[in-house]
């Protein structure tokens, strides 16, 4: 039998009740993958060693989380910017680079997606009530597995032949994409036209976490199907 991929799962660490050097990532997300036949593997915060590590797995998978620092698209943090670990981006910055530059892919969830996005060379809204015209609820209070917002798909897309045309997904950010890197490629969206969802070469970014509902809602597994197809 031939061994499952081996997939790299980015950490986080937690604001409060952990010594500062604890990083850890929720079970969620190594579940989701074995659902899929990946096996995965966690990542420690070390920016010397992620070309090492990039070099070890078939494919990573970079995990929600705080925001990234503003420096990265060229902005400054402004008033309401949540808390940022520049540890963390350290690292998955030079994680990043790594992997794409041995092409294996690239699956980015909630904070994963944007730092897909900025690394690519996209920007982010900072703070999506600031943002008008944005007037869906990004930052649902229903706890997991409670569905939120609709996502539509984009027909004949990697996350479109994975889900239905129209799915509810969940939702917890106060960022999002604001003008979308030139490789990267729309391919869901909220009811209010805010980017959930995108692709590019080896790469797939959703802004929901599918990690959160798949074991209750089924339908939201099709992010984690989409991700391991890149690999065949």
């Amino acid at each position: 039998m031939a061994p499952r991929p081996l997939i790299g799962l980015t950490t986080s660490r937690p604001s409060e009740g952990h010594p500062q050097g604890f990083h850890g990532t929720p079970r969620h997300y190594a579940q989701a993958i074995t659902h899929v036949g990946g096996s995965p593997v966690l990542l420690p915060t070390l920016p010397e060693l992620a070309e090492d590590l990039a070099a070890r797995v078939d494919a990573v998978l970079l995990i929600g989380g705080v925001d990234i620092h503003p420096q990265y698209y060229g902005q400054v943090p402004r008033r309401h910017l949540g808390e940022v670990d520049e540890e963390r981006d350290a690292f998955e910055h030079a994680l990043y680079r790594a992997v794409r530059v041995l092409g294996k892919p690239v699956l980015g969830i909630c904070r994963g997606m944007q730092l897909i996005n900025v690394f690519e060379g996209g920007t982010l809204h900072q703070h999506l009530p600031e943002v008008p015209g944005l007037w869906a609820d990004h930052a649902q209070v229903g706890r997991a597995p409670t569905l939120g917002h609709a996502i539509e798909f984009l027909p004949d897309s990697q996350l479109g032949r994975s889900h239905t045309g129209s799915s509810l997904m969940n939702s917890y950010h106060h960022q999002a994409v604001d003008m979308l890197a030139a490789g990267l490629t729309c391919t869901a969206t909220a009811p209010d036209g805010a980017i959930e969802g995108v692709e590019g070469e080896g790469l797939l970014g959703v802004q929901w976490h599918p990690e959160l509902l798949f074991e209750r809602h089924p339908h939201a597994l099709g992010t984690f199907t989409a991700f391991m197809a890149l690999l065949n």
